[in-house]
Formats: C-alpha cells, sequence, structure tokens
C-alpha cells in the first residue's frame, strides 16, 4: 500500500496541489488525469522520490520495490537489450554482475567460493536462472523481435529503446509501477499486450496517460488533480467522465437556479425593506441570498478548444482513386503497385505496422512528395486540406500565432482570427505568441486551426492526437464524428479510431487488407488475422 498524507508542492509562487490524501491499493490500477501542467508527471516523480514535496508524507510498505518507466532513451547505450531489462530489477542485476565478475577472476580463492555460494543463493532465490527468459518474453510481447535481443542498446532505433524501457519497468513483477505515457510509441498490437498485462498485474499500478482506450482498459481507479486537488474516483475515465459532465451540468443548473433566486430576492428586498410590515421577512430573505454564496460555484478548470470542420461544398461521387502507387525512401519500398478507391462517406483509419508506408501514402497524396510510378486522380468536387505527423516546417518561422494563422484565412479581420484562436484557447497575449517557441500541443491546436478554416470536405490527418492533452482529444474526436465529409486518417488511439472509421485499410508488405467493418470487428476477425499472417510471411518467405 502507498499512503500520501498532507501531500503539497509549490514552485515558486504556484502552488501545484496541496493537502492530498490519497491512498493507493495492491490489485488496482490508478490513472491519473488533469490538464497540461496540473502536475501529473511531477506527482509520480514525487512517489519515486526523484522529487522532493514541500510537505507531507508518503509511505510505502517495508521491502516493497518500486519499478518506474524512464524516460531517457539513450541511458543504456553501452548493454545488451536483455541486460537492460533485468536491470529493472536493480537487486537481481548486482547479484548477476557480481557472480559473472567473481567466475571471471583468473586466481578464485577460497573466499571467492564461499562468496561465489552466497550469490548462487540469491540468484536462485530471486529467479535470477529465469531472468533473461522472462525478459525475452517481455520484449516479444512489446513488439521486439528476437533478433534484437543481443543487440546493444545503441544499434536500435529509438522506437525500439522504448519499448525495451517498458520492459524494464515491467520486469520482476515489481510491487509498484509507475508508467508515465506508456503508451508512447507503441502500435496497436503492442498496447493491446500492455493492457491484457497490466489488468493481470496483480499489485499496484500509477498510469499517466493520454490514451482514452487504454485508460479505460486497465484502470480501476481515476485520480483528478484539478484547481491544486486530487481527488480519487472508482472506475475508469469513461466513467469520471461521463460523471464529470453530469456533475457540470448540475453546476450550471443550480447556479442558474440560485441567480434566478437571486434576483427574485433583490426585488424583494428593494420593493419591501421601506415598508414597515414587511421589513422581518426582507431581513429574512437578505439572510438567504447572502448564504447562497454564488461565487462558491466554482466551474471546472478544463478547458475543451473548440474544434468544428465545415466543408464549403458537399463530396460528389467521385473522391479519390489511386493506381498503381510506388514510392521508395531511403532505398525501401515503402508502397508497391498500391490501389485503392475512396468513396463519398468514407472515413478511412489506415492502420497496421507499416508506418512508413501510410506517411508516404498521405504526403503523395497532398502532394507534399512525389510517386516514383502510379497515379492520383482527386474529384473535381473535392477540396483537401492535410495534417502532417510532422510538422517542424510549418513552423519555422518568426510570425505570431495570429500572423501564421491569417495567411490561410480568407478574412483579413484580425479580431476573427483573434475569436478564433481565443476558441482554440490562444485567448489573450497568447495569440501574440512567436510560432516558434509553441510547445507540441500548440502547435497542433493551430494546425486544426488552419485546417477549419480551409473549408476542405476531405481531411487527411496523419497522427493527429499526438502531442494533445485528453481535453483536445476528445474535442477533436467530437468534431471529426460530426464532420460530413470524407476523412483518411491514422492515429494510435483505439478510442479514436472506433469512434470515427467507417472503413479500415492495413497496407502489409506483402498486399492490402480493405474491409467496411468498425474497428473492434476489424480486430476480431479471424480472417482478417489469416491474411495478414499470410501477407506478412509471403512476403518475408519471397525476401529469402
Amino acid at each position: 500500500m502507498i499512503t500520501v498524507t498532507d501531500l503539497m508542492l509549490a514552485f515558486g509562487e504556484r502552488t501545484l496541489f496541496k493537502d492530498v490524501n490519497l491512498k493507493f491499493t495492491p490489485g488496482n490500477c490508478y490513472g491519473i488525469i488533469g490538464a497540461n501542467g496540473a502536475g501529473k508527471s511531477t506527482f509520480l516523480r514525487i512517489l519515486s522520490g526523484e522529487i522532493k514535496q514541500d510537505k507531507g508524507e508518503i509511505a510505502i510498505g517495508a521491502r516493497k520495490r518500486m519499478a518506474v518507466l524512464q524516460q531517457d532513451h539513450f541511458a543504456y547505450e553501452e548493454h545488451r537489450v536483455l541486460d537492460t531489462v533485468v536491470m529493472g530489477w536493480p537487486k537481481l542485476h548486482e547479484v548477476k554482475v557480481e557472480r559473472e565478475a567473481l567466475y571471471a577472476k583468473a586466481d578464485f580463492t577460497e573466499a571467492d567460493g564461499i562468496r561465489a555460494s552466497e550469490l548462487e543463493g540469491e540468484f536462485a532465490e530471486l529467479g535470477g536462472w529465469e531472468a533473461e527468459a522472462q525478459a525475452s518474453i517481455l520484449l516479444s510481447g512489446l513488439g521486439v523481435t528476437e533478433s534484437l535481443h543481443e543487440r546493444l542498446m545503441k544499434e536500435v532505433d529509438e522506437g525500439i529503446k522504448v519499448r525495451v524501457l517498458l520492459a524494464q519497468a515491467l520486469f520482476g513483477n515489481p510491487d509498484i509501477l509507475l508508467l508515465d505515457e506508456p503508451t508512447n510509441g507503441l502500435d496497436l498490437d503492442s498496447i493491446s499486450w500492455l493492457e491484457e498485462y497490466l489488468i493481470e498485474f496483480p499489485n499496484i499500478v500509477i498510469v499517466v496517460s493520454h490514451d482514452r482506450h487504454f485508460l479505460n482498459a486497465v484502470c480501476t481507479h481515476t485520480v483528478d488533480i484539478d484547481y491544486g486537488k486530487m481527488r480519487m474516483y472508482s472506475g475508469n475515465y469513461d466513467f469520471w467522465y461521463r460523471m464529470n459532465r453530469i456533475l457540470v451540468q448540475q453546476q450550471k443548473d443550480l447556479k442558474k437556479r440560485n441567480e434566478e433566486k437571486a434576483k427574485d430576492l433583490k426585488e424583494f428586498i428593494q420593493r419591501f425593506s421601506a415598508n414597515a410590515s414587511k421589513s422581518r421577512q426582507a431581513t429574512s430573505r437578505k439572510k438567504i441570498l447572502e448564504k447562497l454564496e454564488l461565487d462558491s460555484i466554482v466551474p471546472s478548470s478544463r478547458r475543451f478548444p473548440y474544434v468544428g470542420f465545415n466543408p464549403a461544398r458537399d463530396v460528389g461521387n467521385n473522391v479519390l482513386r489511386v493506381a498503381g502507387l510506388a514510392k521508395k525512401v531511403e532505398g525501401e519500398p515503402a508502397l508497391s503497385g498500391f490501389d485503392l478507391t475512396v468513396n463519398r462517406g468514407d472515413k478511412i483509419a489506415f492502420v497496421g505496422r507499416e508506418h512508413l508506408a501510410k506517411t508516404s501514402l498521405f504526403q503523395i497524396i497532398a502532394e507534399e512528395e512525389l510517386a516514383d510510378s502510379g497515379d492520383v486522380y482527386w474529384g473535381q468536387t473535392i477540396t483537401w486540406s492535410y495534417f502532417p505527423k510532422d510538422n517542424t516546417k510549418l513552423f519555422d518561422s518568426d510570425l505570431s500565432i495570429t500572423e501564421w494563422l491569417q495567411q490561410y484565412s480568407q478574412s483579413e479581420d484580425e479580431t476573427y482570427i483573434r475569436s478564433f484562436l481565443g476558441r482554440m484557447l490562444f485567448s489573450g497575449d497568447e495569440a501574440l505568441k512567436p510560432v516558434r517557441v509553441l510547445s507540441g500541443g500548440e502547435k497542433v491546436r493551430c494546425v486544426l486551426s488552419k485546417l477549419m478554416l480551409s473549408g476542405a470536405n476531405c481531411l487527411i490527418l496523419d497522427e493527429p492526437t499526438n502531442h494533445l492533452d485528453l481535453e483536445a482529444i476528445t474535442a477533436l474526436n467530437d468534431g471529426l464524428v460530426e464532420f460530413p465529409g470524407v476523412i483518411l486518417f491514422t492515429s494510435q488511439d483505439h478510442e479514436f479510431i472506433t469512434s470515427i472509421a467507417t472503413r479500415i485499410v492495413e497496407i502489409c508488405p506483402g498486399g492490402v487488407i480493405d474491409r467496411y467493418m468498425s474497428f473492434d470487428d476489424y480486430l476480431r476477425d479471424k480472417q482478417v488475422s489469416e491474411l495478414r499472417d499470410q501477407y506478412y510471411h509471403g512476403h518475408m518467405a519471397a525476401e529469402m
């Protein structure tokens, strides 16, 4: 058990949270939620001991082992992938290293023999003989192939490093598991594996994530950070969200009723305060008015941007046809003979492991890149707008946010642009910030603003939820569900795909799977699974 008592942390004059009293018990998974900057990751760092709180106590059961998902992807460059995972249990790794060093000595003494015997006992008790096998299972579950297990960390790409560090945190069944954005960099198969693992995990899990489906799948409790307070609720993110919406509406209704009542009371007081026969009644009503405390009914601090796409014209019958598309990236084939016909009303999620293929396809149809061969035919009624996965070059500018967005607006009225930005949470002086210094989430909101101003009836979106907080993801999700045009998109957000997509396309090395069905049905479809295996295995056999 972890017991947090009267916890407080402040940075300068800003109090991040205070009077925090929480208990975390084994067998439960706790999702920490809150607006950007609320202190979610900071709270995990306090629990791990990386940051010291200003006040309060954190009590952790004696001899309980805590594992933390490391954020430095380059901290283990000289270590084997398997060894890096085992290092997630420092005690076992120390015994393993000392044991190996002892046996490597040229002059093995009697004292060394005694120490070796002690280490053998510790090694066996800690499960050392099964350690590499367990590490290998974790790596494979997270999509790290066996061919990489013996490699040095410096020899694998950053996407693999992320998975290795996650396996490191999971290794050895820790008593307490702290995970900060564990699904970042994972594909949907790996996320699904991690969900199943954590659902069965018997100890304490405390997780920060922007992935709603993941939070809904694994969390038994939700801890909300708001107004410097931390409140724990039973249930997953969806339960908290729905309950919070009800409470917010109740607050609004109560405030409205109280305001109406206050108005009546004020009129009564004004009308009858001079009337001797009514003076006692007026005094009584004045006391009721004072007790209403209208200002004490504070709305939630959650800020949801407005995301709505209004096409300038309807979509015609001919939308998009792609024929024989081929593209190599750095000498490797990303697309080969790719065909696709997009129909009116389609909202297509492009899924699967071939991320380069998906991004290359989007870049070509959005005329950002040229195909090596093949053709792209857009319908005459179609206007498209593109959200790139990498938006860096869009913000290589010293323009303010207002000036930047004005480039993409037909209106030259700065007031219109400022009001538009206000709805996207760039209010007041924030709209005057230079775009070069914006955070990842702010840049995404800017690009979404650009798309909304375009009036396009076809949206091409490559990982649009990256860098967004839960509130912005929810707003974007709702906006795309309501959008009457065509959408082509990629995402690692399960909930996002499930709620938007009417059609699923998966590009495999040996072929393409194209189905009109929900995403959940697609994942459960045995024929799809068999076809995917056939495409991948056939491609591997052809290469050999």
